[in-house]
């Protein structure tokens, strides 16, 4: 079992996807069914009756109950035991855990840790989501064979930009261009302005400055699962990087990462911008976002095959991997943290 942070909200899965029926989901490595109430609100369960560990996502739903598919014990949507066929008295630990569940920007999330220490309010948000200058565009859930710490590394490295998304989002000129970096209370931000610059693919159609551009690139990473990148443009020598940026086009990406096991996470995507919805428009940006995340899922992808082959090779770090060391530092730390507080404590007299 690898070490994952408990006591924090990771994202399930799509609030669409989530209906009147039993769905199983895995989010760091525990085996999760969930489904959404007659009041519309969504549960979760552990998907394993505590009898003889029949998966519960392969029984019925009753109400707002579960059946467990092999011998018919019902479980309500807080994990008690209601039913036993043929049995009147329940005995008091026949039940399944439930877990804190909440809903925003989309996304059903979900609270792997002390249920006593479920913050709703703690849940990752994004103001402009919801703000009706904007709209947003929901992208995939993007299946990705890689550990995901490397992705947690993508989400933090504009350099790669440069070499890996010549076709959509950068050209290999850029890669000299510095990186900046600095580690907040809250996350790590990095960053970098290239000025003076053709627009880049993505953007090509969405807006016509009639020039060059100065754009932007802040990539915020919130440990252990969320990244949001605020990237824009605007007519170059307006001042944008002295904050002037009233007229430019700007996007955040936002990055929700589900880690399935060591090898597999989930990368949910979606796209808010400070242009209106366009149906031409917005599935011109879907196209050149998801080949843009194509391209990252291959190379990381091939990164972790090499790493399951390579397992003793020491790697060697270089000046572009700060960000990517603060923000595991900063996981690794919160870990520790919560564990120390795990301990009971014993008081000397």
């Amino acid at each position: 079992m690898s070490r994952y942070l408990r006591n924090t909200w990771y994202p399930l899965t799509w609030s669409s996807n989530v209906e009147r029926s039993l769905k199983r989901h895995t989010v760091i490595e525990e085996d999760i069914v969930v489904y959404r109430k007659v009041n519309g609100e969504v549960a979760a369960l552990s998907d394993a009756c505590p009898h003889r560990l029949a998966p519960l996502s392969i029984g019925r739903l009753i109400g707002d109950s579960i059946e467990c598919g092999y011998h018919g014990m019902t479980f309500d949507c807080s994990g008690q035991c209601e039913k036993i066929p043929g049995q009147r008295r329940i005995p008091s630990n026949l039940q399944v855990r439930s877990y804190p569940v909440t809903e925003n920007m989309g996304m059903v999330w979900i609270w792997m840790g002390d249920e006593e220490k479920a913050d709703k309010s703690k849940v990752f948000d994004l103001k402009e989501f919801h703000d009706p200058k904007y709209s947003y565009v929901l992208g995939d859930a993007l299946h990705v064979d890689a550990n995901y710490l490397n992705l947690a590394d993508n989400l933090c490295d504009p350099s790669h930009v440069a070499f890996v998304h010549q076709s959509t989002l950068s050209n290999k000129e850029h890669g000299e261009v510095p990186v900046h970096h600095e580690r907040l209370e809250d996350r790590v931000v990095t960053w970098r302005w290239i000025n003076d610059s053709p627009l880049i693919p993505v953007f090509k159609g969405l807006v016509d400055f009639g020039g060059n551009v100065d754009r932007w690139h802040y990539y915020h990473y919130f440990a252990p699962s969320v990244a949001m990148i605020d990237f824009g443009s605007a007519p170059t020598g307006t001042g944008a990087e002295q904050g002037n940026r009233d007229n430019c086009i700007q996007m955040f990406a936002c990055h929700f990462i589900t880690p399935i096991d060591e090898r597999t996470c989930i990368q949910h995507w979606l796209c808010v911008k400070n242009i209106p919805s366009d149906p031409e428009k917005d599935a011109k940006l879907l196209a050149g976002l998801r080949m843009a995340f194509d391209e990252d899922k291959a190379v990381l992808q091939a990164i972790q095959k090499n790493e399951d082959k390579l397992v003793d090779f020491k790697r060697v770090r270089i000046a572009i991997d700060v960000s990517t060391v603060k923000m595991r530092q900063m996981l690794q730390e919160m870990i520790e943290e919560e564990q120390l507080e795990s301990i009971p404590f014993t008081e000397v007299v």
